[in-house]
């Protein structure tokens, strides 16, 4: 990409999109367009087109999506699936219509089947059942994948799909009904710290496994996909490591200083008992992320601490 080449970043508000901004930024990018939800629904099919008509960006990255944790997902199913549905097929058919060749929509681990091999290879699409928390958000997901490879096989475009780890950073949402686990943890040990609070009450039995990546992690690796002009199938991005949710527990307790004790509520649902990505396919293209599981945590709770001032 050239310093001069107009940039679009849907959803440059949310966590992902910033970080993509922010890269893009970094390395001198000047015509970066964005738009808030104000200013252009992404539900709104004419007014997505219009956009793109009349700005006919030349690189897209698709990172507007309707976004939660388990339990947003499963409680509000129908906006999950229908949102990102909507928002991903307005985005990618806008953009053939307006002519750009080259796209980054950006997907989910949550796409593979639950009882898939780990790692999980990205060949293990669509060869099981989805998580059923999370099927309705995951089953739009797979459907932006193969709008990509569609528009790809019938006009020859080059509309790539990258499938991130779990993600947390800068510009999270923090909100507890709404949020993912590691923002929430984050939350939840400062307002334990901030009480004097004796114990931290974390969902579920603290033993399923996750991989969790720092968000301005997987902006360079999107940027980095784009300026080597990457052009094959979907790849997997993260870090090739993960944890128990205990350990990630006792991680951000550290971080933040709370000196109570950790117990788990075991009524509440673990979710995919693993979800490890296999990152041999990205590695193998030189790219590798570099933030710690530690060091990002506390960069995201500098970053929380100073939405509260």
């Amino acid at each position: 990409m050239n310093q001069s080449a107009k940039i679009f970043v849907a959803g440059h508000r949310g966590m992902v999109g910033s970080a993509i901004v922010r890269r893009l930024q970094a390395a001198g990018h000047t015509k970066i367009i964005t738009r808030s939800r104000n200013e252009l629904d992404l539900l709104n099919q004419q007014a997505v087109q219009a956009f793109m008509q009349g700005e006919k960006p030349d690189y897209t990255f698709v990172a507007a999506a309707k976004v939660g944790g388990i339990q947003a997902n499963n409680t509000y199913r129908a906006d999950f699936i229908y949102q990102n549905l909507m928002i991903e097929a307005n985005l990618i058919h806008a953009a053939h219509l307006a002519n750009v060749q080259r796209m980054m929509f950006l997907g989910s681990s949550c796409i593979y089947p639950k009882q898939a091999p780990q790692p999980l290879r990205e060949e293990s699409l669509l060869t099981g059942e989805l998580e059923p928390t999370n099927e309705p958000y995951a089953i739009a997901k797979i459907a932006g994948i193969k709008l990509c490879e569609s528009y790809n096989h019938q006009y020859a475009r080059q509309y790539i799909s990258v499938m991130p780890t779990n993600l947390y950073g800068l510009n999270d949402n923090y909100d507890l009904n709404n949020s993912h686990v590691l923002p929430a943890l984050i939350r939840k040990a400062h307002e334990a710290k901030q009480g004097g609070d004796a114990c931290l009450l974390v969902w579920g039995t603290g033993t399923p496994m996750r991989e969790f990546m720092y968000a301005d992690d997987l902006a360079d690796a999107c940027v980095y996909l784009m300026n080597q002009g990457y052009d094959g199938p979907l790849v997997n991005i993260g870090t090739g490591t993960d944890v128990t949710i205990r350990q990630l527990a006792e991680t951000v307790v550290k971080v933040v200083g709370f000196k109570g004790d950790l117990s788990f509520d075991t009524t509440k649902p673990d979710g995919t008992p693993r979800k490890l990505m296999d990152v041999s396919r990205m590695t193998g293209l030189g790219w590798r992320a570099s933030t710690s599981l530690e060091d990002g945590i506390r960069l995201a709770y500098q970053d929380y601490l100073s939405k509260q001032a």
